[in-house]
């Protein structure tokens, strides 16, 4: 008899352990309920997160938590695809006003990106002379190129670029390869070109992008030393180039964002109409 009332005394504080834990998934559930009502994405996620993590063995709870965090998670995508929307015109415009001064340059064997050249520094305009240029493809990514010219080879690797107020960078260096770090004679003159791409020419593109009133000087290093002043003109084509870069890296940004909610769009909504549990 006392087994038989053990076991109904067990058997009811296991119905009320399990009745108590639906209860509090179920309360976490409608409180991400209405988070989710109120649009706070986040929030609503992490809570729903908790059910799934507290509560692993309330299947009947955890289904509904799946078909709200599709909500959601539907919600997010729809807003991304809002506000892309109402900001790609803006930057497209942009675009047009900032690129007419600018060349493209494409190779339509060897190259799938084009690069936009301010035309002020476009090769023909800068033969024989020593300059720092620079260029932005078209997903935005700049990169800077020390360009020397003059009777012997330097054979330069890389750049250190300082103003009279102290400030300083200096580019990674680039071993010769013939490629981003190339050089050949004409006529007995000298030409060598080093392109400092992503992250090898980013601290010196910020420097003179936030110092173009000061006198910035460029030694030449990993070689014979050279030394040169960036020209007001190089400057110039410089700043453009960066906020050119800036739109354009914004546009492919937003493309990429609103590909990826589109397509997750339509994967929820798939999944939403067909209540799948998976």
């Amino acid at each position: 008899m006392k087994k038989v009332i053990g076991y109904i005394i067990l058997s009811g504080i296991i119905f009320s352990s399990c009745n108590n834990n639906e209860k509090e998934a179920r309360a976490r559930l409608d409180n991400a309920r209405k988070m989710y009502e109120a649009n706070e994405f986040f929030a609503a996620k992490n809570e729903i997160d908790s059910v799934r993590v507290l509560y692993p063995k309330e299947f009947n709870v955890l289904k509904e938590g799946i078909n709200l965090m599709r909500l959601v998670e539907k919600k997010e995508a729809e807003r991304t695809l809002a506000y892309c929307d109402s900001l790609m015109p803006i930057r497209l415009t942009e675009i047009e006003a900032l690129r007419k001064d600018f060349v493209f340059e494409k190779d339509s064997v060897y190259e799938e990106i084009g690069t936009y050249i301010w035309k002020q520094q476009t090769i023909e305009r800068n033969i024989n002379r020593c300059y720092i240029r620079c260029g932005v493809n078209e997903k935005g990514e700049m990169y800077l190129a020390s360009v020397y010219y003059g009777n012997t080879p330097i054979n330069h690797t890389s750049i250190k670029l300082s103003t009279p107020s102290g400030l300083f960078a200096e580019t990674a260096t680039i071993p010769y390869d013939g490629g981003v770090n190339y050089r050949f004679k004409d006529e007995g003159a000298v030409t060598e070109v080093v392109t400092y791409k992503g992250e090898a020419g980013l601290d010196a593109i910020n420097l003179i992008f936030n110092n173009t009133k000061e006198r910035i000087k460029v030694e030449y290093t990993g070689g014979k030393p050279y030394i040169i002043y960036i020209a007001d003109a190089d400057k110039k084509a410089l700043v453009a180039t960066y906020n050119l870069g800036t739109v354009l890296s914004d546009i492919n940004h937003m493309t990429t964002e609103m590909n990826k909610a589109q397509g997750r769009l339509e994967y929820l909504e798939k999944k939403l109409n067909t209540n799948e549990t998976k």
